[in-house]
């Protein structure tokens, strides 16, 4: 499991929210943090899109990725985590 999901099961645990996939950590958080507009579409957008990759990555017969995927999903991935972790501390969430 990624940093990302945890940060996302963080994000979900504060609102006593639960799931067992990480399909529905991604629905979840949509819905509860995207839709209201605390986080950008943007955001949720990098986050299904690292999701996509890391199925391909995990259950894809033959998968490459190119080193600029790799930066791109590094950064959206660091910039999702500062995120998370700010409006944790907004929150008052240690």
């Amino acid at each position: 499991m990624s940093l990302r999901n945890y940060a996302v099961l963080a994000l979900l645990a504060l609102r006593r929210k639960e799931t067992s996939k990480h399909s529905g950590a991604i629905s979840l958080f949509d819905r509860e943090f995207v839709l209201p507009g605390v986080f950008s579409k943007d955001l949720s957008s990098a986050l299904h899109y690292a999701f996509r990759q890391r199925l391909a990555a995990d259950y894809a017969v033959s998968c490459t990725v190119q080193a600029d995927e790799v930066r791109r999903l590094c950064n959206e991935a660091h910039t999702f985590i500062a995120q998370v972790k700010e409006y944790l501390t907004q929150e008052g969430a240690r």
